[in-house]
């Protein structure tokens, strides 16, 4: 498999309409699943094995539970009604400081079931308005939709979940090993 694009160097080009709400909450909904399967089975030793000073697969899923809370606040930011997004750790300190390969994997995947399920719980069934409403990303340089700030998440999940699929495949050394928003 070859490793996914570096995510800063992504550019993201958002001209879908709102009505493609319900089918991002679908995909965000099935996250948690996805990395399950991924993970299921695998030994702790190859989800915890890092390729040099890069994340480990389960490095990876503790940074998608890192993030929960960054799109919750800017959930809050639409809600709201502020100025610009929530900033984003660009360090990944929380994810290098966690140890997660110190933890379960079944915990981790546990914390990242309940904290995606708060979070498409808190935008299945919101107010179409606020969907569409454009606030900043500073990084990005764009003005997000809410609807688009849901796709972002969306390719985020897929990017980490590329990384541990090719990590525990055996692909680690090629990969990059951290970014945020």
């Amino acid at each position: 498999m070859n490793p996914p694009p570096a995510w800063f160097e992504r550019k993201f080009e958002f001209t879908f309409p709102v009505e493609h709400h319900p089918m991002l909450c679908a995909r965000l909904r099935g996250t948690p699943a996805r990395l399950e399967e991924i993970c299921r089975g695998v030994a702790h030793g190859v989800l915890a094995a890092r390729p040099g000073e890069k994340w480990s697969a389960q490095e990876h899923a503790g940074h998608l539970v890192d993030l929960e809370s960054l799109w919750m606040a800017r959930v809050d930011d639409y809600l709201a009604g502020a100025s610009q997004l929530t900033v984003a750790d660009l360090t990944n300190r929380s994810t290098w400081e966690a140890q997660y390969n110190r933890r379960s994997i079944g915990d981790i995947l546990a914390q990242f079931r309940s904290a995606r399920s708060r979070l498409v719980n808190r935008v299945d069934s919101i107010d179409p308005t606020v969907l569409a409403r454009n606030i900043p990303h500073l990084r990005l340089k764009i003005p997000m939709r809410l609807v688009d700030h849901l796709f972002f998440v969306a390719e985020h999940d897929d990017h980490h979940l590329a990384h541990i699929w090719g990590l525990i495949q055996g692909g680690g050394a090629k990969h990059e090993s951290s970014h945020a928003d």
